[in-house]
């Protein structure tokens, strides 16, 4: 706040600005980020974008067994979590100081603005 308890407007403005850009300068490295998951000791792949999409998926013959169908399926759905797992953690990584900022302390002098 400015001498006199009044509020510069301007500061406020910037800061928020500051902010916007830094939240679409993570959520652009996220997207553009690509993490992996695997199970079965590597016979199954999956690679997802630091936003959690499913961009691929590797499956090795080994994994392939016509009597057992189940098992694959497992392993499929093992390793999207494990690449859902370190999508969040990759996330957290860029996004949580962000989120704190805003959620932490809000914009100064406007208690009412916190917990975005």
């Amino acid at each position: 706040m400015e001498p006199g308890g009044q509020l510069n407007f301007q500061n406020v403005l910037e800061q928020a600005q500051r902010m916007q850009e830094q939240l679409f300068a993570a959520q652009q490295e996220l997207a553009d980020t690509e993490v992996q998951g695997t199970a079965g000791g590597g016979l199954v792949t999956v690679t997802a974008t630091g936003q959690g999409e499913v961009v691929g998926l590797v499956i090795d013959a080994k994994a392939i067994d016509p009597e057992d169908p189940e098992t694959l399926a497992d392993l499929v759905l093992a390793a999207i979590r494990a690449a859902s797992d370190a999508a969040q953690e990759l996330q957290q990584e860029k996004m949580g100081p962000l989120a704190e900022g805003l959620g932490g302390g809000g914009l100064p002098g406007l208690p009412g603005l916190t917990g975005f």
